[in-house]
């Protein structure tokens, strides 16, 4: 079968390789049809191997050469003995994280922070970006007709964005400074806009991604290169500041000005995920009564509520589409466009 394989930084392949071997009993066989570019597998081809295991992983026993994608949705081809969720036939999108079940966190329902988490199409034994992949039972959630195949590849970067979110503690009248309008960035900002936010401000410093954002007509979009971003809000809110903030940037400027945008007892979350130290002033968290919370990943039981605010038509995740190529093409045609700082991708989908 054909498949996106990743070697080492710098070589990816879209090659033949074998199906995957026999359906365990709590197993499922799947056909994927779409599948999403992350930013960590953008990492992974730009500096890695990262994440994804050079040695034997602890948990699965995958290694380099990896199969990518991890995030897509699938039609079922075949399903083990013991599944009772899904059928063959079913259309589904799959949460790709792998957990022991048995460490601290996963008996706490954190199973997103398990010690030993392994990633379908990072550390798993196959991806998204293939003609089949078998993955675990409670990976997969059935989709209904009214959410599109594109729309079920995207659930997954929606629900980190969603859970950046819902971290924050937004409620319905809330103001809402996201910077960075990148895809999480700009699902944040959609989502928040589906929680009810009275207003929301996105910070963004790339044109296109600006105009992209603007384009949702659900917020205000401002440049950072050519305003204050804290001055500016405080301008917008009296004073005051916006009551949380989500920064997506993964950059000390986007962190900085959350910071100092938010209101006192105001709330920012850490989405984006910084490659490099970043500084904050503790004296500033003090004075304001600040909280500063990390985000890693999203509950992994969220996929049926992000999946049903979707179908609602809420939460139009669909709006930070810019393409869907080949797969032949997701070498030049997906990865090199995605890392060209000039270029006007955002998300891409990978048709497999």
């Amino acid at each position: 079968m054909r498949a996106a394989v990743f070697h080492d930084r710098h070589d990816i392949r879209v090659e033949e390789i074998p199906e995957p071997a026999g359906v365990g009993p709590n197993q499922v066989r799947l056909r994927p049809h779409m599948c999403g570019i992350c930013g960590t597998d953008l990492h992974e081809y730009a500096f890695g191997p990262i994440v994804i295991p050079t040695v034997p992983h602890p948990l699965t026993g995958a290694a380099a050469p990896q199969v990518l994608g991890h995030e897509f949705s699938a039609v079922v081809l075949e399903t083990g003995r013991n599944v009772a969720t899904v059928r063959p036939g079913d259309r589904v999108s799959v949460m790709p994280l792998v957990s022991c079940g048995k460490c601290y966190f996963c008996l706490r329902g954190l199973n997103h922070l398990c010690t030993v988490m392994a990633c379908t199409g990072l550390s798993w034994d196959g991806g998204g970006i293939s003609e089949q992949v078998i993955v675990e039972d409670y990976q997969v959630s059935p989709i209904p007709d009214s959410v599109s195949d594109e729309q079920g590849a995207l659930i997954e970067p929606a629900a980190v964005a969603a859970y950046g979110i819902d971290r924050t503690g937004t409620v319905p009248g809330d103001t809402v400074l996201i910077t960075g309008a990148g895809p999480i960035g700009a699902l944040s900002a959609l989502y928040a806009h589906a929680a009810g936010a009275s207003h929301v401000i996105i910070s963004e410093p790339n044109p296109h991604r600006r105009e992209l954002a603007d384009a949702f007509g659900i917020a205000t979009v401002i440049d950072p290169t050519e305003v204050n971003v804290p001055e500016y809000i405080r301008d917008l809110t009296s004073g005051i500041g916006v009551d949380v903030a989500a920064e997506c940037s993964g950059s000390q400027a986007g962190l900085t000005a959350t910071l100092e945008s938010v209101r006192g007892h105001g709330t920012v979350t850490q989405v984006g995920l910084h490659v490099k130290p970043a500084t904050i002033d503790p004296m500033h968290l003090s004075n304001l009564d600040l909280t500063l919370v990390g985000t890693w990943c999203y509950p992994v039981y969220d996929w049926p509520r992000i999946t049903a605010l979707i179908a609602s038509g809420k939460y139009p995740v669909e709006k930070v589409l810019t393409e869907v190529i080949d797969v032949k093409d997701v070498v030049a045609g997906g990865f090199d466009r995605l890392l060209d700082p000039a270029g006007t991708a955002q998300k891409l989908l990978v048709r497999v």
